[in-house]
């Protein structure tokens, strides 16, 4: 049997761009290495995402009328480089009303949301090539709110337009003002960013694929149904680690107001670092050859910044530069993982 192939994409904003460069290594080398028109859509059964992670596994599941993967992933990172200073734009007017986003949203929404009008249109959830789960958290109900592709083809209450999912998952407080979106039976939801539970949602992935007929659902006899971990290879990738640390002199005693960045900052590094525990513990208790088959990446961040709205040119440039430093120092573990896609592949 073949392995279930999980990809699963962190949240990070801007920082996207660094998974974009580290996925478009691989898909170059699906490319040189198996078949020329390769997309990473064609490789994994499962993408999974959070905030930015959510619009890059959107891109990858994009169909085209043959129903395969239509976009490369230099797509996704064209968006990122090109309309990043669109989607995180602050008037000067409105950092002076508004500082530090103190008041109300930081970032207005509405260049967002033009953006993801004008790439997804009316494409549904349910019409993505592959499974998908993408996060965001119900601020009504107080809840996870998972998207799932599988689920979407059942009914049309888990069908949404793909991008009211993308800005339901991308809706970061303090970032953006919480998503209203509507499922295509009519029923409205209060969402916002997945990140805040599941900022890194490879355990999610891990937990959705183990309750999924894959072999019924791709077609094929090779893939099996229901995986348990022995079954799956799951990559893992973040926006950049965090390296960030917070003076005991600065927080002694600070109130409510000094703790916000901090907090917010810690709590999503420590998500995603938990999660790469207990999946690597896990994987961990398998045979010599199946614990290979976990792969957590996340560069580090080296001169770019760890804000997820900086779209200053050099930053983005320094994110570009941060992402093809990992691929040149770790080019012999990502090619391993791109042989390991080519002999998995459905």
């Amino acid at each position: 049997m073949k392995k279930i192939t999980i990809l699963s994409l962190d949240g990070g904003g801007i920082r996207g761009i660094i998974s974009c460069i580290v996925l478009r290594y691989i898909e170059e080398q699906l490319q040189k290495h198996d078949l020329a028109g390769a997309k990473l859509g064609d490789y994994f059964d499962l993408v999974a995402g959070s905030s930015t992670g959510g619009l890059i596994a959107s891109i990858i599941l994009f169909p085209d009328e043959n129903g395969k993967a239509k976009y490369s992933i230099q797509k996704g990172l064209e968006l990122y480089s090109e309309k990043g200073g669109s989607i995180f734009q602050v008037l000067f007017w409105e950092k002076l009303i508004n500082p530090f986003g103190l008041f109300n949203e930081r970032i207005s929404v509405e260049h967002l949301e033009r953006n993801l009008d004008e790439f997804f249109g009316k494409l549904e959830l349910k019409e993505f090539i592959k499974p998908c789960l993408i996060t965001s958290y119900d601020i009504e109900n107080r809840r996870a709110k998972l998207f799932n592709t599988v689920e979407a083809q059942k009914q049309s209450g888990d069908n949404f337009l793909v991008k009211d999912v993308c800005r339901a998952t991308s809706a970061a407080p303090t970032y953006f003002t919480p998503a209203r979106i509507k499922s295509l039976y009519g029923q409205y939801f209060s969402l916002i960013d997945g990140g805040v539970f599941a900022n890194n949602p490879a355990l999610c992935a891990y937990a959705e694929a183990r309750k999924m007929p894959f072999a019924d659902i791709l077609g094929n006899n090779q893939k099996p149904n229901f995986p348990a971990a022995n079954d799956m290879m799951i990559l893992s990738l973040g926006t950049g680690a965090e390296s960030k640390s917070y003076s005991y002199n600065k927080l002694a005693g600070a109130g409510k107001l000094a703790w916000i960045n901090p907090i917010i900052d810690i709590l999503l590094s420590a998500n995603a670092e938990t999660v790469d525990y207990q999946l690597s513990q896990m994987f961990g208790t398998l045979g010599l050859r199946n614990q290979k088959n976990y792969y957590r990446l996340n560069p580090s961040l080296k001169y770019a910044s760890s804000a997820m709205d900086n779209v200053k040119k050099s930053n983005i440039e320094a994110l570009i530069q941060a992402g093809l430093s990992y691929i040149n120092e770790n080019r012999s573990l990502l090619n391993q993982i791109v042989h390991k896609l080519i002999r998995n592949r459905a």
